[in-house]
């Protein structure tokens, strides 16, 4: 399962928690600009908006997890099991599969309007990439320097909503996951006031005690709870190096250690990488579960003209500084 968040400071943040319980040798990859992306049903671009992001690259095609173009707009898939429903063709519209659809809206559109537009006429087409590779249940989040959307193909359609908390995780359906937050809106950053009883004098007796009833446990229900009230309370300096850091430690909220989420085979879901894209500087950060230190790949230092896509393997070993 999977954590999507998105942060403004000075400039403006998008990135997630990958978490499954293997990797796929994923690589920060950049698609330059004269990349030509052939799509199954629809025509090929030769000509597009770069993009930098993570994908596992199968036959010279990027197949991307999440990812920033070159306008600053940023775009994530993450699992959605039971509830993502891809449909058969339809004529006169554009039809996408899923492992497409980050390419298809990336490569094309500057930012949330542009993409709500392309969005009207598309289908997310039960399509796989090759019989290996078979369609994953996704879900996705969209966002731009101001805003952000959650795009999900259910039985009944393309449900496009506006996502203010600029959060995703995973089940259940966004409609739901938002109006669970009704829930917690006691919850409060502040000390806590006796509501209880004014006859009783209860007091606060340690710091934090007015987010009693923050879920904590591993969920995505719960980590969508957890991710929204961490990240619209954070704080944070407008200096790339505060904004990054804050940036991580969200994440790091919700991520995921290897024990607590058993799924057989001997097979633990972990964080496997976070991700953090700068939209307005074009700098891809991630860190990995064994490598806590924060590698930068910075989109522009590449030849974005060129018609090859280029990979930079993670730093996945930690490295550590020997202060003395």
């Amino acid at each position: 399962m999977c954590t999507a968040i998105t942060y403004k400071t000075k400039d403006s943040y998008f990135g997630r928690n990958f978490d499954l319980e293997y990797s796929y040798n994923e690589t920060v990859t950049i698609t330059p600009r004269n990349y030509v992306f052939n799509f199954r049903k629809v025509d090929s671009i030769n000509s597009h908006y770069a993009i930098i992001g993570m994908a596992y690259v199968s036959n010279d095609y990027p197949l991307y997890y999440d990812a920033m173009n070159e306008k600053g707009l940023g775009m994530a898939g993450l699992n959605f099991p039971n509830n993502a429903v891809y449909h058969d063709i339809k004529e006169g519209m554009d039809n996408i599969g899923s492992f497409e659809f980050i390419p298809w809206i990336l490569s094309q559109c500057s930012n949330i309007s542009d993409a709500k537009e392309l969005l009207k006429k598309v289908n997310i087409a039960n399509i796989n990439f090759s019989v290996e590779l078979p369609t994953s249940p996704l879900h996705w989040i969209i966002s731009d320097k101001d805003s952000s959307i959650t795009v999900e193909s259910v039985s009944d359609g393309l449900k496009i909503y506006d996502n203010p908390m600029g959060v995703l995780t995973n089940n259940p359906t966004f409609d739901i996951q938002t109006f669970n937050l009704n829930n917690y809106m006691a919850l409060s950053v502040d000390r806590p006031k006796n509501n209880f009883s004014s006859k009783l004098d209860l007091e606060t007796y340690s710091r934090g005690m007015g987010a009693i009833g923050l879920p904590g446990d591993l969920s995505s229900l719960s980590r969508f709870v957890k991710a929204t009230f961490t990240k619209m309370n954070s704080i944070s300096g407008d200096s790339e190096s505060e904004s990054i850091s804050q940036f991580f430690h969200i994440l790091g909220s919700v991520d995921q250690q290897r024990g607590c989420v058993y799924m057989g085979n001997g097979q633990y879901e972990i964080t496997i990488y976070s991700s953090c894209c700068n939209l307005d500087s074009g700098k891809y950060y991630y860190t990995t579960y064994e490598n806590s230190q924060i590698t930068c790949v910075d989109m522009y230092k590449e030849d974005l003209d060129s018609s090859k896509l280029t990979n930079y393997k993670l730093i996945e070993n930690q490295q550590i500084l020997m202060q003395n």
